[in-house]
Formats: structure tokens, sequence, C-alpha cells
């Protein structure tokens, strides 16, 4: 294996370091990327809810909101991995619910505005108390066990 210096490696490669955002900043900037076409028309995520757990991760669609925030160089420089259900999830913080309510065709129906889109987000960038733990009642809802 060889090793080489930051400064070597900028001779051959573009090298930028790792953005470190706050989860406000990165619904700001996938939102911003919303924003620049607030008219397009997306896919909404069929029905969330309905996918089994271990799919839901998986989950992905061309033309969709998450399609426009791994598109933004910035969010994928500030380590946004793919545009899947999970790794949304975990880089924007995003628990299910959150990601239901903004994402999923059951608020839409077969399609939605990048607009609409971003309303839903920037209401993710408040942090309340009640909004908190109604998520963390939800996601301990969403966990538990269940009876066959």
């Amino acid at each position: 294996m060889e090793f080489k210096s930051v400064a070597d490696l900028r001779s051959i490669a573009d090298v930028t370091p790792a953005m470190s955002l706050t989860r406000a900043q990165k619904i700001s900037l996938w939102i911003a990327a919303l924003d620049r076409d607030p008219m397009r028309v997306l896919q909404p995520l069929p029905e969330i809810e309905w996918i089994a757990p271990a799919q839901r991760a998986g989950l992905r669609l061309e033309n969709s909101p998450l399609s426009i925030a791994f598109g933004e160089p910035s969010l994928r420089a500030a380590g946004l991995s793919s545009d899947r259900l999970g790794d949304a999830l975990a880089f924007f913080d995003m628990t299910e619910a959150e990601a239901h309510d903004a994402l999923c065709s059951c608020r839409y129906g077969r399609m939605m505005t990048a607009d609409a889109v971003s309303r839903r987000l920037a209401k993710l960038k408040k942090s309340n108390l009640f909004a908190n733990l109604r998520h963390w009642i939800v996601q301990k809802w969403n966990d538990r066990p269940v009876m066959g």
C-alpha cells in the first residue's frame, strides 16, 4: 500500500474535507435544492408504512425528493451516501414518522411538487418538545414486539 499526503492527492484528485452540518442545515440545503424548481413534479415514496422494515431502508425511486437531495453536491460532500430511504433517515436524522409525513404517497397521491415537499421539510427544522415526544412515541410503537 502506498501512502500519499493530502497535498499529493490534490494534484491527482479533487480532495475536499467532509463538512459537518447540523440537522437543520442539512434540511435547509435539501429545501434549497427543491426550491430551485418548485413546480417540478416528483414521485412520492409508495406507501412507506406498508413496506417490510427489512426492505424499507433500501427503498428508492427515480425523480423522488430523495434523488433531489442526493443530486445536491453539498449534501453528498457532507456524507449523504445514496438516495435510499435508510441512508436519508440516518443522514438527515429523521424518524420514519417524519419521512412518512414528508415523502409518502399517502400524503400526496401519485405525484407531488417540489414546493409541497419543501414546505413539509421546513416543519422539520423547527424543533419543539411536543414534536420530539410524539416522534419518540411513534418510534417506540413501531419498535414494539408484534405477537403472532
